[in-house]
């Protein structure tokens, strides 16, 4: 069924918009209709009207370690970028789904908290990086969270705890349950600035040295197997610098896909496909891809 956008005048909505302009792959198909909810009461408004309408809902996040299909995606897409609010509160950050990983690190930095700088340079939203347990350089989500509130697809607001998400390897229990997080709280330490600004910009760097930043991508591309590192799997296959269409395996960091010439998301789901059947073959290793992969096949 068609989600009835006429019944919630006052809810920012754009129909038929290319996910494109949102992806940090610059590809994706249309959202039938994409939702810009400014609070609370609007987000469960269009939850609750997509339950009864029987719309499928789609969340996107700051879509940045995401692949959407050339299709687009059925039904209604939330973005949340209106919900960017950061507050501090004696050694704890809570921080809306909207607000970036990175705006939440340097918010922590200036009160003096330790213990987010690993998520210094994470291009994802606060509820993005919850969903997926997000994680670099030794550290993850899990290390410092709290608890979260959560949008339950009845449209019931609850509060998580650490033992209620279940996280695991780019896993959290969002992923099963359909619940959309709306905030998260981070239990943090308190640190010198100076050194907790220290280890941001040295994390920041590694990142600008390592990995393909000039170029649209989706992150990281695949989870670490078990006893392998990606990257050197993938330039001993002589992947790196290969292309389907505009896609290419990064010359500078081999994990990495980035589009270098109008590459769409078929050309990402092709070369992703090439990847794990050369490594399977040449290594007998099984890659499995860490980035989110949503959305319809082009017809």
């Amino acid at each position: 069924m068609k989600f009835p956008v006429e019944k919630l005048p006052n809810i920012e909505f754009k129909l038929n918009e290319p996910l494109s302009k949102y992806t940090f792959t610059k590809t994706g198909g249309p959202a039938d209709v994409l939702a810009f909810p400014k609070t609370r009461e609007e987000l469960v408004e269009i939850v609750d009207t997509a339950r009864v309408n029987k719309v499928p809902i789609t969340i996107i996040g700051n879509a940045s370690n995401l692949i959407i299909k050339d299709g687009g995606i059925r039904g209604i897409v939330i973005i949340l970028p209106n919900f960017h609010k950061i507050e501090v509160s004696e050694t704890k950050v809570t921080a809306e789904a909207g607000a970036t990983i990175i705006n939440t690190t340097i918010a922590a930095q200036k009160a003096g908290l330790t213990g987010l700088e690993f998520a210094a340079g994470i291009p994802g939203s606060v509820g993005g990086a919850v969903f997926m347990n997000a994680g670099a350089y030794g550290g993850e989500i899990k290390d410092v969270f709290e608890s979260a509130e959560v949008l339950l697809p009845d449209g019931h607001i609850t509060t998580l705890t650490h033992e209620d998400m279940k996280f695991g390897y780019r896993h959290s229990t969002v992923q099963d349950d359909g619940g959309i997080v709306i905030s998260a709280t981070f239990a943090l330490k308190r640190g010198n600035k100076a050194t907790i600004q220290e280890e941001m910009d040295r994390l920041n760097e590694l990142r600008r040295s390592k990995q393909p930043l000039e170029y649209p991508s989706c992150g990281s591309v695949f989870k670490r197997p078990k006893g392998h590192f990606t990257g050197p799997l993938i330039i001993k296959a002589g992947l790196q610098g290969h292309m389907v269409g505009g896609a290419q395996v990064s010359m500078k960091h081999a994990g990495f896909i980035v589009n270098i010439k109008h590459a769409t998301a078929t050309d990402y789901l092709n070369l992703i496909h090439l990847i794990q059947k050369t490594v399977k073959e040449k290594f007998d290793v099984e890659l499995h891809t860490e980035v989110r992969i949503i959305g319809e096949d082009k017809k």
